[in-house]
């Protein structure tokens, strides 16, 4: 399903992700996280997709909310383990959607 997001401009943060083969607590912190930055001021909606390569973007009102949603303790907590155990390597990007459009069945 596609995130319902405003009209532009907006931002997007753009995590891809290499996973390990240690499964344990990954899917409970990840939805953990969802609930949680759902709840963050100037959150917008979500998008996943996981095969090889994850995929996970997140739409945000300002640099200041995404910045925000960073540094939350939880988050932290959850970035840190992800580090430690459940990445074998990730990028995050951060854009500035400045035009989307869609097709509507």
């Amino acid at each position: 399903m596609h995130a319902n997001t405003p009209a532009p401009p907006y931002y997007a943060v753009i995590f891809t992700s290499i996973r390990t083969d240690i499964e344990a607590g990954y899917e409970e912190m990840a939805e953990e996280m969802v609930q949680l930055a759902a709840l963050q001021p100037g959150y917008l909606g979500h998008e996943s997709a996981r095969n090889e390569l994850g995929i996970t973007i997140s739409y945000w009102e300002s640099l200041e909310a995404i910045k925000a949603w960073k540094a939350q303790s939880d988050h932290q907590i959850a970035q840190k383990q992800g580090r430690d155990k459940w990445y074998t390597s990730y990028k995050t990007r951060i854009a500035l959607v400045e035009r989307d459009y869609e097709m509507i069945p």
